[in-house]
């Protein structure tokens, strides 16, 4: 039994692991590498596997670091089923989708630009993969409910268990049986924060031999949950008094989901003034029925108001934005709104574009609710930046810059201890992945004081490490 760490080692994108065991190659989460755009481009078209070997694969939760390479592993060769929980199938079937669409429309846009400058000798941008290679990735999958082990083959059993970070996301268990031995390896997957609005709490782990656990916010301790709403409706009131906008990149699933929730609750209490709020993505959009479709994964106060027949993703001033046409009018308003647009790292998609035409103005106000990762646009806008390149022209930021990271959907480093403190099991090795390298070891530091018997172990990329 061994396990190859290809993907997420000493950083947070690109997860991607590889289990040999019991005659099959397993592979768990196929996610898209995001940094500097040729090193991305470089490190998502090449595998370091041929992925027709790949037996079969799992994936945790349908976040684009996580799953965003599977349509290019179908596209080169892999034909096994893809496992992971109902919600999770629902959405990265969305997801995927959108993903080639925006890559379609991103490369169209950079070649009608190129030509428009005259730069006919660059070769044409193309897509990692298209539409029609993520609608055939989507009949590889196969769901699964939580809390029910399955065979996966002989001598493996696997459980999905809710992980609380975003809805369907899972922790996944493997007993591995073979030779006479058994391992319990548990895969962590990206964990929530624990008390979410929406959301029910992760899962504690049980009878843990070896665990491969995220470690983004291995080091830092988040604003306190309770005092996001009293910033937003800060920030929002300050950049109303100003007459400008406020723009949050935030991802489609989740976030989105999290912040409109979190505006019905200041609205509805005359926290913030009644006005225009707009959620700029046909993927958050189709992400929001999703919700509503598996009331299992809500808390029980979410639980009660669907029941009620309450609308927690519903305001009456809030518009949906699908069309591009739609998308395209934003521009020409100048007066105060909220805009929300994904992606979150702020990589593709429609805010690019919104960002292209505001960060100039000083009324205007960028809300950053999430982790970017280094090298990315939603990384140099966090770090305020003075000027960034949007779509390879550099822009100068005079917007205000605010982040809230209590909005995270990552448990931080005293939930993951606790998390861990409440698990059961001899714990014998301990991997942390899906973390910068002082975010990892601050976690690693922390971990060999409360489990001085278990080997901590941060891995490298590529690292064989021996079950």
């Amino acid at each position: 039994m061994k396990l190859t760490i290809h993907g997420a080692a000493r950083t947070t994108t690109g997860s991607m692991y590889l289990l040999e065991a019991c005659g099959k190659r397993i592979l768990f989460e196929c996610g898209f590498f995001q940094g500097k755009r040729k090193e991305s481009m470089d490190r998502n078209r090449q595998f370091p596997f041929k992925p027709s070997e790949i037996d079969l694969m799992l994936l945790s939760h349908a976040h684009i670091d996580h799953s965003g390479n599977i349509p290019n592993l179908v596209r080169q060769g892999f034909q096994g089923p893809i496992f992971c929980n109902h919600a999770t199938r629902d959405l990265a079937t969305l997801m995927l989708e959108d993903s080639a669409h925006i890559q379609e429309s991103d490369c169209a846009f950079i070649n009608r630009r190129n030509e428009k400058l005259g730069k006919k000798n660059l070769p044409p941008a193309e897509p990692l993969y298209t539409r029609l290679d993520a609608q055939k990735a989507a009949k590889q999958f196969v769901s699964i409910a939580y809390d029910h082990s399955f065979d996966l083959v002989e001598g493996i059993t696997v459980t999905f268990c809710d992980a609380g970070h975003i809805l369907g996301s899972s922790e996944i268990i493997f007993d591995l049986r073979e030779n006479g031995r058994h391992v319990r390896l548990v895969f962590s997957g990206d964990l929530g924060r624990g008390n979410n609005a929406i959301l029910r709490d992760p899962t504690p782990f049980e009878d843990v031999e070896v665990l491969l656990m995220e470690s983004t916010y291995g080091g830092r301790v988040h604003e306190a949950q309770e005092l996001a709403n009293a910033r937003l409706a800060e920030i929002i009131n300050q950049t109303l008094e100003r007459g400008g906008k406020v723009i949050i990149p935030a991802f489609s699933v989740g976030r989105t989901q999290q912040l409109v929730h979190s505006l019905h609750d200041l609205t509805a209490h005359k926290i913030v003034r009644n006005i225009p709020v707009f959620v700029d993505s046909p993927l958050s959009i189709n992400a929001t029925e999703v919700f509503r479709l598996h009331p299992e994964c809500f808390n029980q106060s979410t639980y009660e108001m669907l029941r009620h027949h309450e609308n927690p993703f519903g305001l009456k001033n809030l518009t949906y934005i699908r069309s591009s046409e739609e998308s395209k009018k934003l521009n020409d308003r100048h007066d105060p709104c909220i805009i929300i647009a994904a992606s979150g790292m702020c990589e593709a998609g429609r805010i690019r574009h919104h960002l292209r035409n505001n960060i100039g103005d000083p009324r205007n106000t960028v809300l950053m609710v999430g982790f970017c990762a280094p090298n990315t646009l939603g990384r140099a806008m966090h770090d305020r930046s003075p000027k960034v390149s949007i779509f390879g022209e550099e822009h100068e930021v005079r917007a205000q810059i605010e982040t809230i990271d209590a909005f995270s959907a990552h448990a931080d480093r005293n939930e993951l201890l606790d998390l861990v403190r409440h698990s059961t099991g001899s714990f014998k090795r301990i991997l942390l992945t899906h973390g910068q390298e002082d975010q990892s070891e601050a976690l690693a530091s922390a971990l060999r004081v409360s489990h001085p018997q278990s080997q901590i172990v941060i891995p490298n990329l590529h690292d064989m490490i021996d079950l």
